[in-house]
């Protein structure tokens, strides 16, 4: 027996062997039912199908002459597509995660994949060179189907695991001790009930509440009990003796019984500490008990098919409605969840308790709460702090009573996951004086200490995810996170994720690369190429770029350049963050010489050379020791607030003392941005020691 994969309240026999998972009797059918399968022989559930005992597919549209299959090679997986639908679509449909970053408007690039056989009709692009148009590379959002189609997915466009530090034991590791009182949002209560007598006549209800009260662990005065609860409470309580297990979840001004179960509880009560990024998601698995992650998974946001960007996604939702953004996050965020669960070896019902941060965008995506007047002036979100929900209420597969807490956020564009991050770093208890960056597609910075916070968002744009760069990927296995280049021969040498070939390069890589690039003199301050005499040096018809690795040597036969159009869009983003820093030290009349410490925090943080970002003035030009990395900051904001309560109000106490600064109608932002797309910045006085060394390097 186990439980419904679609309704994780239902248990049931019919178990599907091939993919390891069950279904109860209102979801029978066959999830694979044209590949082939070596259980089927044995397969209860496509036995009743195939006999008519259930039938299937019926809320799905019939077959027609118009409709074409797609499949998706190696996976094999296939989809159904009117005929004139793209590639990207059929894509999406079968659950393949291709990366079209330019929301399907063709200018990215990155959702390749090469036609094996079938009709398609592809419009012309300059994002494919010859060899590949040679070889049936076309672009997904660009190519409609015809009829049946077979494609196969190059191997540079397989999106892997993505790298993320800090997982099982190591994080358990690193996040002891930050909580001492553990009191999670919904607890199980034991009790043990004296039965009515002609003495004691009080109702069930009341007798419950009096067994509560006298554990001493809610307080009954504010204590709500639902109707299915009442509808339920006699025959639960009889059925085993007047032993009872309560499950209450704890709101900020009320308590509320969810369930009430016969006998005693005594299975793990678990919890899950969400990150939702606007690029990846991170998963945690919490035994509540303790605090010890039993497991912790990361994958790709969905979303990513509609825009790297938020404004991409509002932009997308207008179009196509918030729904469709909402089920493509929730079908990663649950996939994550499955994942958990079979490594765990757990039960989806034990996780009664879950926390999740995301900006302010995502979160009303999640919710299907329209977006569209974030981006209009004033910029107002239409909610910025959450009750406490009921997981069945927001589509998370876990207990479908289990509560979930979001972080606030306090503006449009600063949501919860700063005020997690903040929340971890704990800077906002203390005298120093910090400047605290979450480096990503959107730069959340905040300045202050315990007295007083500001804070601010910069669009740093895709780049550093690997948007908008011909080879830019995120830090997955087979991407160049480290580049040093020989001042004789200007020659690379780099390290990759996994130590794998290369497929690509990431954000850390690409920064190492400009700053190694400007100090050989291969490119000059304005990022433009001055030597065109190297073998390194190669121009196409498109763009001049220097070769980082050459086919043989990668894992996808093909040289891995980086373009003069890569280096402008590395400065525009570099060029954003910098100008955040000085725009929100001006508001508070400061600058970086006052400053006790800069904090950066991310995934994309933890692989940064400090020096090389100041060499490209990514950062300011200061002793290094001021400089702190603090890891994903924000994920172990979410698990605090995941198992206590004194840290889901101070949470909310942080998100209501920041002073957000609006840079969108900010003159003075847009002067320092044109001002900071310079190598280091047009205002060399502020990086002496970096111009001493490209003075020096240039005398080599």
């Amino acid at each position: 027996m186990g439980y419904c994969i679609n309704h994780p309240e239902k248990e049931t026999q019919y178990l599907c062997m091939k993919d390891n998972i069950y279904f109860c009797e209102d979801c029978l059918r066959c999830r694979n039912p044209e590949i082939y399968c070596k259980f089927r022989p044995s397969c209860p559930i496509w036995f009743i199908v195939k006999k008519g005992f259930k039938s299937w597919g019926n809320d799905e549209k019939k077959s027609t002459s118009k409709d074409c299959q797609v499949i998706f090679q190696p996976e094999n997986k296939q989809a159904t597509v009117t005929r004139g639908e793209s590639l990207l679509d059929a894509a999406q449909r079968a659950d393949i995660p291709l990366n079209a970053s330019c929301n399907g408007k063709g200018a990215c690039g990155k959702c390749k994949l090469i036609v094996v056989s079938g009709e398609t009709t592809s419009e012309p692009t300059s994002l494919l060179s010859n060899d590949e148009k040679a070889k049936n590379y076309v672009l997904a959002c660009k190519t409609t189907v015809h009829g049946d189609v077979s494609v196969r997915i190059p191997e540079e466009t397989i999106e892997r695991n993505l790298k993320v530090a800090g997982m099982g034991k190591e994080a358990t590791d690193q996040l002891k001790g930050l909580v001492d009182d553990l009191s999670p949002m919904l607890i199980n209560v034991n009790l043990v009930l004296d039965p009515p007598t002609l003495e004691d006549p009080v109702s069930d209800l009341d007798r419950l509440n009096r067994g509560l009260s006298k554990q001493g662990k809610v307080d009954t005065e504010h204590l709500n009990v639902g109707l299915q609860v009442m509808q339920d409470l006699a025959e639960v309580m009889r059925n085993e003796n007047w032993s009872v297990n309560a499950s209450i979840v704890r709101k900020r001004c009320s308590n509320e019984v969810m369930a009430i179960e016969s006998g005693q509880n005594t299975e793990a009560s678990l919890g899950v500490a969400i990150d939702l990024g606007t690029t990846s998601i991170v998963i945690y698995l919490v035994d509540m008990a303790d605090g010890s992650i039993l497991g912790a998974t990361s994958g790709h946001n969905r979303q990513a098919a509609c825009g790297d960007d938020v404004i991409n996604r509002v932009v997308c939702a207008e179009k196509d409605g918030v729904k469709k953004l909402s089920a493509m996050v929730l079908s990663t965020i649950n996939g994550l969840i499955n994942e958990l669960i079979h490594s765990a070896n757990v039960k989806r019902h034990q996780i009664k308790n879950a926390t999740m941060y995301l900006n302010t965008i995502m979160t009303h995506l999640l919710l299907k709460i329209d977006p569209r007047y974030i981006r209009r002036e004033p910029y107002v979100p239409t909610v910025s702090d959450f009750p406490i929900f009921k997981a069945k209420d927001i589509d998370l597969k876990i207990n479908p009573i289990g509560a979930v807490f979001i972080l606030p956020g306090p503006a449009s564009y600063v949501g919860g996951d700063i005020v997690s991050g903040i929340l971890f770093t704990g800077f906002h208890r203390k005298d120093n004086l910090t400047l605290f960056i979450d480096v990503g597609t959107n730069g959340e910075i905040v300045l202050g200490n315990q007295d007083w916070l500001m804070t601010a968002s910069c669009s740093a744009g895709p780049a550093f995810e690997g948007g908008g760069v011909r080879w830019g990927m995120r830090a997955e296995e087979g991407a160049i996170e480290k580049v040093t280049i020989s001042t004789d021969t200007l020659v690379p040498e780099y390290r990759v994720v996994g130590d794998a070939k290369p497929r690509g390069i990431c954000g850390s890589g690409m920064i190492d690369l400009i700053s190694e690039m400007m100090m050989t003199g291969i490119i000059n301050q304005s990022g433009k190429f001055e030597i065109s005499d190297h073998p390194r040096i190669v121009k196409d018809e498109y763009d001049i770029a220097y070769i980082i690795a050459y086919a043989n040597e990668t894992d996808v036969e093909k040289d891995i350049v980086f373009t003069e159009s890569d280096i402008e869009n590395l400065m525009r983003s570099k060029a954003a963050i910098y100008a955040g820093f000085l725009v929100l030290l001006n508001q508070a009349g400061l600058d970086f010489s006052m400053l006790d410490q800069i904090i950066l925090t991310g995934g994309f943080g933890q692989y940064l050379n400090i020096e090389k970002a100041i060499n490209i003035g990514m950062l300011p030009e200061l002793d290094q020791s001021k400089f702190k990395y603090m890891g994903n900051s924000s994920i172990a904001g979410a698990y605090m607030c995941l198992l206590s309560e004194k840290f889901r109000k101070e949470a909310r106490i942080v998100c209501n003392n920041m002073t957000y600064i609006d840079f969108s109608s900010n003159n003075k932002y847009m002067e320092e941005f044109t001002s900071a797309l310079f190598l280091p910045h047009t205002n060399t006085t502020t990086f002496p020691k970096v111009m001493d060394k490209m003075r020096n390097a240039s005398h080599r």
